[in-house]
């Protein structure tokens, strides 16, 4: 057996085993989140059902089926997409710091998600374009107040991310203020970051939108590790910068304007996942892609937990409990970087 062929199994079984391990992490949420109604967690029935002694005429069924069972698949997918949108910005701007949400790609979303609506499109396909060309219309403002190839130019990145998302913010407080009486329920929606109302349409919508992405951007991980090395060394193994930044950049928007039509703004999702992953199980993208979308996915079932479990009555929206926990690392990770 060759070298090649000895490192290329040594990080397939290295790849398989934390994917296990992480999706063992996200089994036991899932179960929790099946579990979990407003009574209190109750692992009785959940257990009944994999073990296929749950009455297929009970009430308990049903709502595991059609309440919890689809909110659970959002919460999955909208923490795998927005965790690994996070991750494709960072090593794409070389910046721990950029996320969809800091960088105003989810804001722009969420802003042409809610033009869409007010324009009375149905939420397939008309607002999921709408939404789609907000991100790349704030992505293309981005790149453009902060184009350059230095250190500064790319901390002018962030910046300029910001600004525009206080922008796209300062749009949607615009619409609101116009908008009729009976719309305003579908574009707070959007603003809370909101996952009760998911169903299995759209969950099987969202998995047909972003599963192609999650392929193109695992597919092109070992190229992110090669441009992460400096763009001169990326060109002499034989990487066309250009066109794989503008595959990654357009995947990546896709996947997550296409994730903020069905949940609503989540911020610091992006920034929370990658870097915990990355401090555990190294820098290799070919590693970290996988991770991501399973260790992301098991983040926002646990924060979409604990969105139903923290109050005593009802629910606070999901959007609250990840800008809880990632608004103190955003801060830190700034501070870290201030010193360096």
């Amino acid at each position: 057996m060759s070298d090649t062929s000895r490192v290329q199994g040594r990080l397939f079984r290295r790849i398989l085993s934390i994917t296990a391990l992480l999706s063992l992490i996200l089994g036991a949420a899932v179960v929790l989140g099946l579990a979990t109604g407003p009574s209190g967690i109750d692992l009785h029935p959940v257990v009944q059902l994999l073990t296929g002694s749950l009455d297929a005429d009970s009430l308990q069924l049903a709502i595991i089926e059609r309440i919890r069972l689809p909110r659970v698949l959002m919460a999955l997918f909208c923490g795998a997409v927005l965790s690994l949108g996070g991750l494709v910005f960072q090593a794409l701007l070389g910046n721990p710091l950029a996320e969809p949400y800091i960088l105003g790609i989810s804001g722009g979303a969420a802003t042409g998600a809610i033009m869409g609506i007010l324009a009375g499109f149905a939420r397939v396909p008309g607002v999921s374009l709408t939404a789609f060309a907000g991100s790349m219309t704030t992505l293309f403002l981005v790149l453009l107040l902060a184009r350059g190839e230095s250190r500064v130019g790319r901390d002018a990145m962030l910046l300029s991310g910001v600004m525009v998302n206080a922008f796209c913010s300062a749009v949607i407080m615009f619409l609101i203020s116009i908008s009729e009486e009976n719309k305003l329920h579908d574009i707070m929606f959007w603003l809370m970051g909101d996952l009760s109302s998911a169903d299995m349409s759209q969950v099987g919508l969202v998995a047909l939108l972003v599963l192609p992405c999650f392929v193109v951007i695992f597919l092109l991980s070992h190229k992110m590790n090669l441009m992460l090395m400096g763009r001169e060394m990326a060109r002499a193994m034989g990487v066309s910068i250009r066109r794989t930044t503008l595959v990654l950049l357009v995947a990546t928007s896709f996947m997550v304007s296409a994730m903020v039509c069905q949940s609503g703004l989540m911020g610091f999702v992006g920034l929370v996942v990658p870097h915990i992953l990355r401090q555990v199980f190294g820098t290799d993208h070919r590693v970290l892609v996988p991770a991501t979308i399973v260790g992301g996915g098991a983040f926002m079932v646990v924060c979409d937990l604990l969105a139903r479990w923290i109050p005593r009555e009802g629910e606070i929206p999901v959007g609250v409990i990840t800008a809880i926990l990632g608004a103190p690392l955003f801060i830190m990770l700034l501070k870290r970087r201030g010193r360096s």
